[in-house]
């Protein structure tokens, strides 16, 4: 569960299942399996109504703001569509809409001298902030920020999260932060959890979680973590996993990273591990999670 006004970070490879799991939680994609509870609701029983009033309230950030815009509509036509969609406005209310424009691109730090411009027309910073506008637009509570930076300049990227952050205080908002950077998601988030070829492998306090890995594969992730201390980076050692990522499609028996793990043994290949609390507020599914840690 995600405690309401905090950030749970979801963290993992390329093709492990975060953004399809944020994409569930939305119903973008409709889930094959489980529920989806907000509110103390199941927004997976919902009816086409009842989502469409849910999605005043959850947004999502999405990757790409070159991809995620509509070329053809300007900075205030993307930021005022969500409002005109929801009907929040009629498409004939066009100070209203005007008002709404220029006070959402002043929160997020665009000027008011770009409302008419074209995203081609804009670097990918400026870009990310009419995505972000545009999710706050109808007062969401909750925003899924799908890797919200992963494709902005790293000098940018600092700028986003930022403001982020911001408005997360602002406006009270809960956030499912989705990245591949472990160092990204430890910044912003007050939970994280690792996934693994689509199953949730640990989950912790990001501090915690950062200090004291328990799970063999979040372990090596940390080990990755560039460190800017020459002296600190030569005497730390890189954990190093062994092979690919197999396949979603055909998954390995018993515990999924077992064909990537050096404790792996014959029980790992057998039965699958338990999700269980092996320290307060720290989950892990591993069979050795003691041993590897003693």
């Amino acid at each position: 569960g995600i405690n309401r006004m905090e950030t749970l970070g979801v963290v993992g490879e390329s093709g492990c299942g975060k953004s399809t799991l944020g994409r569930c939680i939305l119903r973008l994609h409709e889930p094959t399996a489980g529920e989806v509870i907000f509110e103390n609701q199941n927004i997976l029983e919902c009816s086409k109504a009842e989502m469409k009033e849910l999605r005043s309230k959850m947004q999502i950030i999405f990757q790409d703001p070159y991809a995620s815009l509509n070329p053809r509509m300007t900075v205030s036509q993307a930021i005022a569509a969500p409002l005109i969609i929801q009907g929040i406005y009629k498409a004939s209310e066009k100070e209203k809409i005007q008002k709404r424009v220029a006070e959402m691109m002043d929160v997020v730090g665009l000027a008011s001298r770009l409302v008419n411009s074209y995203p081609h027309e804009l670097d990918g910073g400026r870009r990310q902030r009419i995505g972000i506008a545009r999710a706050l637009s109808l007062n969401p509570k909750f925003i899924v920020c799908d890797e919200p930076v992963s494709a902005l300049d790293v000098s940018i990227q600092a700028q986003i999260i930022n403001l982020l952050k911001e408005l997360q205080d602002k406006y009270n908002l809960t956030y499912l932060f989705i990245s591949h950077d472990l160092s990204v998601v430890e910044h912003i988030s007050d939970t994280v959890g690792v996934m693994y070829l689509g199953k949730m492998v640990e989950l912790a306090d990001s501090y915690e979680l950062v200090a004291r890995s328990l799970h063999p594969y979040t372990k090596s992730l940390i080990s990755a973590i560039p460190i800017a201390d020459p002296i600190k980076a030569r005497a730390s050692k890189r954990i190093v996993l062994q092979g690919d990522v197999p396949s979603p499609l055909n998954p390995p028996t018993g515990c999924r990273f077992r064909t990537r793990c050096p404790y792996a043994d014959e029980c790992c290949a057998q039965k699958e591990p338990e999700w269980r609390e092996v320290e307060k507020g720290h989950y892990v599914a591993c069979h050795h999670v003691e041993k590897i840690n003693a």
